[in-house]
């Protein structure tokens, strides 16, 4: 081993095998949280999954801090963390109130790819995976829907600016549309990502949980047809009239996050 290089160890729970240079403490409780997030998924999406046959051990590589983690980085240079199957490469946040959260994403993906088998588009791959990842973790319990404000991408619910009239928003480069964000011909993403990851975040939030969760079985259905726009209008609705809709819904969540603290948990108890 070349010097100074910290030693790999693996560490196993029920599902997963975690290559990590973390400390112990460290690694089990990112080894919990994924357990959380595999009960809570497969809960979810018990349906969906109710035929397919569970892999091994899934695998996870844990790097002891963001330093490390940058080095051996092998994915877009602004990644805080990624999935390249069969492995989700994150690192322990330490010093945050939530040093799990970038792991518990990439396992989102990990989940839908290896366990789910789900093809979807990047707006609904990402959607899931930050619809989990920012979820809250109560008593080892991840609880779907619960909005955690120290997870990413929610502390950016408002820096994004929105006026309150779409149109506007859309013309300013403040609102990426509906329509673009399905056929993933917006801008690129690399200039606008933190308003690509809220709109991702929100939307799968607003379809599952919106009046009460109308959109919840269609947007099921939805994941098991991939995410089209011509699915989307097939299973959801026009694209203009749920637009609308969204936008309102998103703006409420701000609307929320403002008057919060991180510690405040926000329960979303319909339409899961």
């Amino acid at each position: 081993m070349p010097a100074g290089q910290t030693p790999v160890e693996v560490f196993e729970t029920e599902h997963y095998a975690i290559a990590t240079t973390a400390t112990p403490e460290q690694t089990q409780a990112i080894g919990a949280a994924v357990e959380s997030l595999h009960r809570a998924y497969s809960g979810f999406f018990a349906k969906e999954l109710a035929a397919n046959r569970e892999p091994g051990r899934l695998q996870l590589r844990l790097y002891r801090n963001r330093g490390e983690f940058v080095a051996h980085n092998r994915s877009m240079p602004w990644a805080e963390a990624y999935y390249r199957a069969p492995i989700c490469h994150a690192y322990y946040s330490g010093g945050g109130q939530n040093p799990y959260h970038w792991m518990v994403h990439e396992a989102t993906h990990q989940l839908n790819n290896e366990v789910a088998g789900f093809k979807n588009r990047r707006w609904m791959n990402e959607g899931l995976a930050t619809y989990f990842g920012a979820s809250r973790i109560e008593n080892g319990v991840l609880l779907p829907g619960t909005v955690d404000a120290t997870a990413y991408p929610i502390w950016w619910l408002t820096r994004i600016p929105l006026s309150g009239d779409l149109g506007r928003d859309i013309a300013q480069r403040r609102w990426i549309p509906l329509r673009d964000l399905l056929a993933d011909t917006g801008p690129e993403i690399g200039r606008h990502l933190n308003l690509y990851y809220v709109e991702y975040w929100s939307l799968s939030h607003f379809l599952f949980h919106y009046g009460d969760g109308k959109y919840a079985q269609g947007y099921r259905a939805l994941i098991r047809d991939g995410g089209s726009p011509e699915a989307f209008e097939r299973r959801i609705g026009p694209i203009d009239r749920v637009q609308e809709e969204w936008y309102g819904y998103l703006r409420d969540r701000q609307a929320e996050a403002a008057v919060r603290t991180p510690d405040e948990a926000w329960f979303v108890p319909a339409g899961g």
